[in-house]
Parts: structure tokens; sequence; C-alpha cells
């Protein structure tokens, strides 16, 4: 690479190539290095729904405690955030309020093949979704921000047709002859 030139320095004293709009700028670009997002649109809708769910947590909270739609629409928030593998537990509506954009981070496709072990890597995870040798369910996945709930955590497998399947089974001795086929 050439040396940059007098005015081409000046200009790039003004300009910081690492600095997005917003003050988290650092906390977000660990965050999307860590999980190895691509896109950074993909963290700021994680951050609109956190922002969304705490909102609405809020208005929840504004209702009596005794409310029947209050009891009912706090069972199903905590419900359908537990189901999704973002809270832990359902008894408070305090974890409701607290779920970070980190928390949904964390239910990507990659990161979960990393934490069952399909991959070393988070960088390799990605590469494996990409190449579309990864299916959840009977469906093969190609983004890598698809978000895997906990029921279908089980169901993440390689691609029948996969190499790297191939190369699991042989390793463990239990290669079908039938499957070459």
């Amino acid at each position: 690479m050439r040396e940059l030139k007098h005015h081409e320095k000046k200009l790039l004293r003004k300009v910081s190539l690492y600095s997005w709009k917003g003050d988290e700028n650092i906390r977000v670009a660990k965050i999307l290095r860590r999980y190895h997002i691509q896109n950074r649109e993909d963290y700021v809708a994680y951050s609109r729904i956190c922002g969304m769910v705490t909102k609405l947590s809020a208005k929840l909270k504004t209702l009596k405690a005794d409310d029947p739609f209050r009891i009912a629409m706090t069972d199903q928030l905590l419900q359908k955030m537990n189901d999704m593998g973002l809270i832990t537990t359902t008894k408070s509506l305090l974890k409701a309020e607290e779920i970070t954009a980190s928390a949904l981070c964390r239910r990507r496709l990659p990161v979960v093949m990393v934490r069952l072990k399909m991959a070393e890597t988070m960088r390799a995870a990605v590469t494996f979704v990409e190449q579309g040798q990864v299916r959840v369910g009977p469906h093969v996945v190609t983004d890598p921000a698809f978000l895997v709930t906990k029921s279908m955590e089980d169901y993440v497998t390689w691609v029948d047709t996969s190499k790297v399947r191939r190369a699991v089974q042989k390793y463990n001795d239990k290669l079908d002859d039938f499957d070459l086929l």
C-alpha cells in the first residue's frame, strides 16, 4: 500500500472510521465482534426489540397487580421469552425488563452451534451456515441471523450431504456405506 499524500492524511484526521452514530460505539463493536454479527442493522433490531419488551413490561407494571389482563399478558410475555431462551425463569416481570440485546445474540444459530460444539469458532460456524451445511429441523438455513428457540436447539444438525457430517461420522466409525450412494 502506498503512503498517503499530505492532503489525504489531513482529511483522514477529521474522520474516524471506527465510530458510528451514538455514544456506545465501543460496547457495540465488542458485541458485534464477539457474536460475529456482520450486519450492524441486526444488532440495532435486537436493541429495538429489547426496548419494546422493556416498554411493554413497564406498561404492564402500571396496571393493578390483581388485574386479570395484566396477569394474562405477563404470563404470555414471560412464557414466550422463556420458550425463546431469553430468560431462565417465568416468575417475575423484572426478568423481562432486564433483557439485553446480547441475550438475543446468544440465540443466533452460529452461537448455538459453537455452544453445541458443532464448530470450534464463531467464524467457522458462520461459514458453515452461509455454505448451507446446517439445518434446523427439516429446513436448511443459510442466514447466520436465524434465531434458534430452546425447543429447536435439539434439531440443529448437519445437512445429509455435508462433508462435515461425513467426516464426523467417519471419525466416530459410524459412516454408513449406504449413505454414500
